[in-house]
């Protein structure tokens, strides 16, 4: 339906390029974009620039996803002002960036990004531009916006959208491409991967989400290139592997992740956990469910998210330690610290998620404990509710007991007399007694005088 109607849209009366450097514009009659799909202040910010003689767009994967008819969550402009220029014409606006700036532009609570043309080649040396894999360290020269869209990605990320023509200006007929469903690398792919490895995850994560084909040219270099992913560093491979996890398509990425190999050795979560027959249906499920929360515009924790990916490697080793005769909750700190240790020999998932991962696993034993006075603490603990959520997904894929999900649902809303009647007999461990030092010692044989001293007092 999407490609039938682009079709009909953009298959007539666009000015045809005769030059790579002059594009192919789309006016108003021509696409169904309209400047009230454009958020208040990326309009704003494009309005003001134009007025001070400079160009500016709203650029790339706004103006692609409003052309397929979805809704947009960031609106980026590009422009042919430097961001000396930039930052004087708005007041609330900062120069982030050091060795290339950028310029960010507030309105109210929206926050637009603004970037300068950038060329695709720089005039420093070779070594100091790329390193030995040929991945490039800096592109930070200003150019036209022909040169910027040539350094783009993909094709259909290098469109552009002029809010005040209501025009689309297409220079590598990326409009052409979302009419094929399909996703192309701009220049030669192999290149293009080596300058930046974190185009092959973006290739997958685009195509899952857009329900685009990778391009068979576009594709075949990846699985010889994907080592080059090693020498990416962790934080940026770990942002974009959020993006992914957090797209709204996290099932449908994870899947082409493991159609082009890209998994391995990037995630051990997704190198074993989604393959083990113990724990693949419930890492399955918390990814299902994050998409489904994403799609409904509601919350959703990364970190519960991880902790889930995590949990077969947690759960293995925890099980393993306690086979080895280690008390139970002692083995499952070690196995909660193992399993991060390991995560971050690949992928660093940043410390700031493992106060609430630590949380969530050390909470699941207890969704176990029905009698006595646990199950009302547990009740009151501040992440009863992440933990309980996190124990019925494991439940409802079989890696924990049903029974006990379905009790833990219906306690927390009976009435107090109602949960006194649902608790279980009290068969927790029970803590051993300390016996006094008088009983030892009389059980030793001790006089009464050292058994209770003062006594006759």
């Amino acid at each position: 339906m999407i490609k039938s109607f682009i079709s009909k849209v953009f298959g007539r009366g666009a000015k045809q390029a005769a030059h790579p450097s002059k594009p192919v514009v789309y006016g108003p009659d021509k696409h169904h974009i309209r400047k009230e799909h454009i958020s208040r202040g990326a309009r704003k910010t494009c309005e003001e620039l134009q007025r001070a003689g400079h160009t500016a767009f709203v650029v790339g994967g706004a103006v692609r996803d409003l052309l397929l008819g979805m809704r947009p969550k960031d609106f980026d402009v590009a422009t042919s002002a430097h961001p000396d220029e930039v930052r004087s014409l708005f007041r609330r606006s900062r120069i982030i960036g050091r060795r290339f700036q950028i310029v960010h532009v507030m309105w109210g609570a929206e926050t637009v990004e603004v970037s300068t043309y950038r060329a695709h080649f720089t005039k420093e040396a070779e070594e100091e531009r790329q390193d030995e894999h040929g991945r490039v360290l800096s592109d930070n020269v200003f150019g036209t916006q022909a040169e910027d869209a040539v350094r783009r990605d993909f094709t259909v990320n290098a469109l552009f959208y002029d809010p005040v023509k209501e025009e689309v200006w297409d220079f590598q007929h990326g409009v052409k491409d979302l009419v094929a469903r399909k996703l192309v690398m701009i220049g030669d792919p192999a290149t293009r991967y080596r300058e930046d490895p974190v185009r092959m995850l973006r290739a997958a994560r685009l195509s899952a989400k857009l329900g685009l084909a990778i391009e068979p040219r576009t594709a075949a270099p990846i699985r010889e290139l994907r080592h080059l992913l090693e020498n990416v560093p962790q934080a940026r491979l770990f942002e974009e592997i959020l993006k992914m996890l957090l797209s709204g398509n996290a099932v449908a990425c994870v899947q082409r992740l493991r159609e082009l190999e890209l998994h391995h050795g990037l995630l051990p979560l997704l190198d074993d956990s989604l393959e083990d027959p113990a724990t693949g249906p419930f890492a399955m499920a918390a990814l299902q469910a994050t998409d489904e929360r994403l799609r409904a515009d509601k919350p959703v924790s990364p970190a519960f998210l991880l902790a889930a990916l995590l949990w077969g490697r947690v759960e293995r080793r925890w099980h393993e330690l306690e086979e080895k005769g280690q008390p139970s909750t002692p083995s499952l700190h070690s196995a909660m610290h193992d399993a991060l240790d390991a995560q971050r020999e690949s992928l660093a998932i940043p410390r700031r998620f493992d106060a609430t991962m630590k949380e969530l696993w050390l909470l699941q034993p207890r969704f176990l404990q029905r009698g006595g006075t646990r199950p009302f603490r547990l009740l009151e603990h501040p992440r009863f509710r992440a933990a309980y959520d996190f124990f019925e997904l494991r439940a409802q894929a079989g890696n924990a007991p049903l029974e006990a999900a379905q009790w833990w649902a219906q306690f927390q809303d009976a009435s107090g007399e109602a949960r006194e009647r649902m608790l279980h007999p009290d068969d927790g461990t029970k803590k051993k007694r300390r016996r006094r030092r008088g009983a030892r010692r009389r059980e030793e044989g001790g006089s009464p005088e050292e058994v209770a001293p003062g006594a006759d007092e």
